[in-house]
């Protein structure tokens, strides 16, 4: 893993890097005199990847603007670190597409550079004929994509997980695993610094101009937490900020075209026991037009069990309380596929939020799904839009990257 150099603390640092010789020469372009080629709004696991891709380029100089003081503080940090295999979206969909190239791109990064994942495998189970109805058809949609999934028998099924409960089938993913998302995020920042990329932390943007829609380029302006406003310029502007995604949107096309932001809490729930411990992940079978993928059971790199999450609507984005009025509904839901389990010993972990462009946003696909939104707005040279940057974000955020590149510059 390659080191984390000394970095900016914001806009201010930067320019005074600029001024005093020891950042490096920014590239002479068509919108001469632009302080950098790319802006990325946004420091979660996405907006490193796509930094670290853009500045991959010939001549790119690319800035990340992050809000907090470090990176990776809001969703990208809560949540499963599961490597999805693209079980769930929809044959054309943008999250199938980039969550199967995503999923190949990391185990592939995390081999490469020694970021600790587990190719834990993943048990979808079913308990009646209707959830056995579901994960066939979960299995014949893998089937016609190309994703490896297969029914285990229940003599193979009790002797490789014996606390696991699965009274009608169980489908295998044997492509699905967990990696440590911290670690995957401390590599692509010191990536991206490391071939000449700059952060700007605690840098809140409070206002964004397209010069000539865009053509001319964009001015960014931030206020730091002491109130100082700074404003630069890039030739290009993507907007991946995740949970402030919207709100970011909002600030730059028409009345129009504004969206609501909606988010969905989901809180984690802990076990302290070292009984039961599958080394499986178990998810429950999928109920059509659910917030989520039900309670499920994953791993953490250390081989914890932890359940969840479930699903609250929240209007705060910062409100990251863990909610415990959900706990017994948990539980109830945990006995059905790990009936040994002990009641007692799950206890409130920690929560994440989703954001999401609509309440009925369902996972799978079909009535109330909404894919990735990654475009370029209409009427602005230079914008890349990502709205609804979700799960499967964590797996796809590799692709996506590749996705921006070649939407800004097909």
């Amino acid at each position: 893993m390659p080191p984390i150099l000394p970095r900016p603390a914001s806009f201010t640092h930067i320019q005074n890097l600029r001024s005093q010789g020891l950042s490096r020469n920014f590239s002479s372009t068509r919108r001469r005199g632009a302080d950098f080629t790319h802006t990325v709004i946004g420091g979660g696991v996405v907006g490193l990847a796509v930094a670290r891709k853009l500045q991959g380029r010939e001549g790119a100089s690319v800035v990340l603007v992050e809000r907090h003081g470090s990176v990776g503080t809001e969703t990208s940090s809560r949540n499963s670190e599961v490597i999805h295999a693209g079980l769930y979206y929809g044959a054309d969909s943008l999250k199938t597409k980039l969550c199967i190239r995503g999923k190949e791109m990391m185990y592939e990064l995390c081999q490469k550079h020694g970021i600790p994942h587990i190719p834990t495998g993943k048990w979808i189970v079913a308990q009646d004929s209707q959830q056995m109805e579901a994960i066939t058809k979960v299995h014949e949609f893998a089937s016609s994509i190309g994703v490896p999934t297969h029914f285990i028998s229940k003599a193979e099924a009790k002797e490789r997980e014996p606390d696991v409960r699965a009274e009608a089938g169980v489908l295998e993913s044997p492509t699905t695993g967990i990696v440590d998302s911290h670690s995957l995020m401390q590599f692509l920042e010191g990536d991206f610094e490391n071939l000449g990329g700059l952060i700007a932390f605690n840098s809140p943007v409070t206002h964004i101009k397209p010069l000539s829609s865009g053509q001319q380029g964009w001015e960014i302006t931030t206020t730091s937490p002491s109130g100082e406003t700074t404003t630069i310029t890039s030739e290009t502007l993507i907007n991946s900020a995740g949970l402030s995604a919207i709100p970011i949107s909002n600030m730059i096309l028409p009345p129009e075209h504004h969206m609501k932001a909606y988010y969905a809490k989901g809180s984690y729930f802990s076990y302290s026991l070292s009984h039961p411990r599958p080394k499986t992940l178990v998810y429950p079978a999928p109920i059509p037009g659910h917030g989520g993928l039900g309670t499920h059971l994953t791993l953490d790199i250390a081989g914890r069990v932890r359940f969840g999450p479930d699903v609250e609507w929240v209007t705060d984005p910062s409100d990251l309380s863990v909610n415990s009025k959900n706990l017994e509904r948990a539980i109830d839901d945990i006995q059905a596929y790990l009936p040994s389990i002990s009641p007692e010993a799950i206890g409130l972990d920690y929560a994440g939020i989703r954001p999401k462009l609509g309440k009925s946003s369902a996972v799978t696909s079909g009535t109330g799904f909404v894919d990735f939104w990654i475009k370029r707005e209409e009427g602005f040279e230079g914008f890349v839009n990502l709205l609804s940057i979700e799960s499967p974000g964590l797996t796809s955020s590799l692709a996506i990257a590749e996705e921006v590149e070649r939407v800004l510059y097909r």
